[in-house]
């Protein structure tokens, strides 16, 4: 039954690093006489599908190919298959087949084909430039290509949660970034409002998002975390250069928030269409003082709760006669309801993006984080 999908599998684990794609694209030939198999990549600001082989670039929000990837379910079009690459709700892109073939069951299999291949590209991504060459629509500032080294990915989907964040210009990025990881029992979140121009915000972010890992990964309290990253970066520059972030730690069991606000970006709550912004304890920024306490503060959340972690870039950023501002924040907010975080995150970026009338000029990070509640 599953006899094409094992082979993908098989031969996706065998192929160079390189020939992912051209390994798929040889399976479905041989399984459903398809002639064109192509990996449509989304770019780093999600405004684009780049063909990993080169070709036209597909950006109009009604296109099939974009129908798979905002609804991540196959799609078919004149005879073409669109199937979401996606991996543990990373979205990687879209898988294009044609022709497609009148198996009614070759679409499910071609769907878990398309699923193999994003967990393979996950797998060599480090160890190759290829797909990452292949979905930047121009390049990249220094800055920014260190700061989405840093990322551990846009998105996640457990049982108990999604979230998904993104970062802004995504072509010239400085300091704003966002950091992640869970263990099952726990969710960790960094969101830093970095500070400076060019590669000094980013190296900045990258000293305190390793020593935040640093801690982290040994045990250490949130707030000890926020300790361990300010006196890293109280210690190369005496308070000379200091950052803003949230640091924050869900318990997976229980829903309860345990937060450290270190000058941190706003956080705002979403429950039932209703937009709250949650009262922060604020503390010193990261690095400004030597040897700062931090206290951590504790509330919970509720069972389908959303919540948005924004920068001030995206508060502050300018259009031609007013800012964006908390009022046009909250009333967008209310109507990201129905979308999956990813979805959120991107229609947020690209309003502000209509706002100004084109790319940002000042670094912004959003984070959306959903609580579907405890699971088995």
């Amino acid at each position: 039954m599953n006899e094409p999908v094992n082979r993908a599998r098989e031969v996706l684990i065998e192929a160079p690093a390189e020939r992912l794609v051209a390994a798929v694209a040889d399976v479905v030939a041989e399984t459903y006489g398809a002639t064109d198999t192509e990996l449509l990549q989304v770019d780093y600001r999600l405004a684009t599908l780049l063909p990993l082989g080169g070709g036209e670039a597909v950006d109009a929000p009604g296109h099939p190919a974009w129908r798979c990837f905002d609804h991540q379910e196959p799609v078919v079009a004149d005879g073409i298959g669109y199937f979401p690459v996606s991996m543990r709700g990373e979205r990687r892109g879209v898988l294009r087949t044609a022709p497609l073939p009148e198996d009614p069951g070759a679409l499910a299999k071609l769907t878990e084909i398309a699923t193999a291949l994003a967990h393979e590209l996950a797998a060599v991504s480090a160890g190759t430039d290829v797909y990452r060459s292949a979905r930047r629509s121009r390049r990249l500032t220094l800055a920014a290509e260190m700061q989405w080294e840093l990322l551990p990915g846009r998105s996640r989907i457990r049982p108990a949660f999604s979230l998904a964040g993104q970062l802004e210009p995504a072509y010239a990025v400085r300091g704003d970034s966002f950091d992640w990881s869970d263990d099952g029992h726990r969710l960790w979140l960094a969101i830093i409002n970095g500070m400076g121009e060019g590669v000094a915000a980013s190296m900045l972010t990258a000293l305190c998002t390793s020593a935040l890992r640093n801690a982290r990964r040994a045990g250490l309290a949130l707030a000890d975390q926020a300790a361990l990253a300010d006196q890293a970066i109280y210690d190369l520059h005496r308070g000379a250069q200091h950052l803003s972030a949230l640091l924050m730690d869900l318990d997976l069991a229980t829903g309860e928030m345990t937060v450290v606000d270190a000058g941190s970006p706003r956080l705002v709550r979403v429950r039932n269409g209703e937009v709250t912004e949650q009262p922060l304890e604020a503390q010193f920024p990261l690095g400004m003082f030597e040897a700062t306490d931090y206290h951590e503060q504790r509330f919970p959340l509720h069972r389908g709760e959303r919540l948005f972690v924004v920068s001030d870039g995206v508060i502050e950023a300018a259009g031609q006669q007013t800012r964006y501002g908390e009022t046009a924040l909250d009333r967008f907010l209310r109507r990201t309801g129905p979308m999956e975080p990813l979805d959120a995150v991107r229609s947020l970026l690209g309003d502000l993006r209509a706002f100004v009338a084109g790319d940002l000029v000042d670094d912004a990070v959003v984070v959306c984080v959903d609580w579907t509640g405890p699971q088995a």
